[in-house]
């Protein structure tokens, strides 16, 4: 199964030259780079929050595999969706499942079902891809895209994640592709997503849960986020740091209903 693009053009620029210049725009190459255990990384259009990605991308050595963790925003397919097989087409070319992780991952998680459909109109996990690509044009993926799931299955995942690498053998970094507050006044969001911050650099999955349910913070990728803060605790990570925080407001001017860009990186 070939996986087609669903948001170029759109998100970001759909010809190889203009996403390559679209994205150069947004990475330093003075930066220093090092090898990491995860990312989080916002999956708003280039235009608004390439800034915030680039600056945590330009930071990171690719390896050959990544796992991408993002949020369903279509309803579609399984709740704990891992595509397990097949490519996905991108502007710079195809992209390949790493089918041999994802097996691995699979065989360790009771909750997640290899599944397409999920995957088929979702924009989170895509728009990191270009980036990956970019920076290692052999990468390959692990796509997994989640839904509303009790704490009890983003553990389950977590750990099969962990445990996949783990047996996988090769490095493989983690990406948790979220955006923070929606649609709220700056303040607002930007007090409540130092709040969610807070608790993504503590490595504490259970505490971002509880700051976003009691605050009623609107962060669609809550529940992959604080799965791969299951998995990068398991794998060794002590804590992540904030790279750069940016709202839609800065680039819209409309400083009364944001949303809220947070770029992190767990090591």
């Amino acid at each position: 199964m070939i996986r087609m693009p669903a948001v170029a053009g759109r998100f970001y620029e759909a010809n190889p030259e203009l996403l390559r210049k679209e994205i150069e725009a947004y990475l330093d190459p003075t930066a220093p780079k090092e090898p990491a255990i995860g990312a989080v990384c916002p999956h708003a259009g280039y235009m608004f929050s390439g800034h915030v990605a680039g600056a945590v991308y330009s930071r990171l050595i690719i390896p050959d595999t990544v796992v991408i963790l993002g949020p369903n925003h279509t309803g579609l397919g399984h709740p704990a969706a891992i595509m397990a097989k097949g490519a996905w087409q991108m502007p710079f070319g195809t992209v390949p499942i790493e089918e041999k992780l994802a097996a691995f991952i699979l065989q360790e998680s009771q909750v997640l079902s290899h599944d397409v459909e999920a995957h088929l109109y979702e924009h989170s996990l895509e728009v990191q891809v270009p980036f990956l690509q970019y920076l290692n044009p052999n990468v390959a993926i692990v796509p997994i895209c989640l839904s509303h799931l009790p704490y009890e299955a983003l553990e389950d995942i977590g750990l099969a994640v962990a445990k996949g690498i783990a047996a996988y053998g090769g490095p493989v970094l983690i990406v948790a592709s979220t955006d923070m507050s929606h649609y709220v006044p700056l303040e607002v969001a930007k007090q409540k997503d130092a709040l969610a911050i807070e608790k993504i650099i503590e490595l504490d999955a259970v505490g971002l849960i509880e700051v976003v349910t009691r605050e009623k913070i609107s962060m669609c990728g809550v529940f992959p986020t604080a799965t791969s803060l299951i998995a990068a605790r398991a794998l060794g990570a002590k804590g992540a740091e904030l790279v750069k925080y940016a709202t839609s407001g800065e680039i819209s001017g409309d400083f009364y209903q944001v949303v809220g860009y947070a770029g992190l990186i767990i090591r």
